[in-house]
């Protein structure tokens, strides 16, 4: 299964249809779709390392635009569709956790958190909610996916042959590698955000929104 989707990545990167299926899946993942762009980006970088940079700059630039829809969806349409749709991504009991540390550090998160394995729709309609400044935010959004994506399409294009070769013999294996990874890249990042300890164990604490009208309130 692995490795028949592997497959059919490498050949959608060699279609006509791949910029715009990657363009899309980024767009998307940064308010309402649950599969993240590098599950298209790293095959098609692999395949096309000559132009991982393009992929790599599309998925930036489409992951941002995106996640000024997922913003405005929790400034403007929290109610009627914010909620309803962290609900169906399993992402309501983070909800307000994220609300939290947003208003603690502010865009901090957005490019610190914004580049670990935590959900960027989460954040992004958080801040939207919350009332976060938009220029700013995105400001954040352009660091964050910077980190994301851009440093994928630089490795690639520097290593890419040697890596696909790599990988199309273990692909069973880097994708384990690529799991622990993602896990210790969360615990990691968790560690070094920053912020006092006592707004760290608040945020941690954090069970519910209320007072929704007026911003924010976290009861514990």
């Amino acid at each position: 299964m692995l490795r028949g989707l592997y497959d059919k990545i490498i050949k959608l990167s060699e279609s006509r249809h791949a910029l715009p299926t990657l363009a899309a899946v980024s767009f998307a993942e940064s308010s309402f779709f649950p599969i993240p762009p590098d599950v298209v980006l790293v095959p098609m970088a692999l395949a096309q390392p000559q132009k991982a940079r393009l992929y790599a700059l599309v998925c930036t630039i489409a992951s941002v635009l995106g996640g000024i829809l997922g913003y405005a969806i929790g400034a403007l349409l929290y109610d009627s569709v914010g909620q309803q749709l962290l609900a169906l991504l399993g992402l309501s009991e983070s909800f307000p956790q994220a609300a939290c540390y947003l208003r603690e550090y502010g865009a901090e998160i957005i490019m610190i958190k914004g580049a670990t394995p935590i959900p960027f729709k989460l954040l992004t309609i958080t801040a939207g909610f919350i009332g976060m400044a938009l220029v700013p935010f995105i400001l954040a959004s352009v660091v964050s996916r910077t980190i994301s994506f851009m440093l994928v399409g630089v490795l690639f294009r520097l290593f890419g042959a040697p890596i696909k070769r790599f990988i199309d013999k273990y692909l069973g294996w880097v994708t384990a590698g690529f799991v622990v990874l993602v896990v210790g890249g969360f615990i990691l990042a968790t560690m070094l955000s920053g912020g006092s300890d006592e707004a760290a164990d608040k945020c941690a604490a954090a069970t519910m929104v209320a007072n929704i009208s007026t911003g924010f309130e976290i009861t514990a």
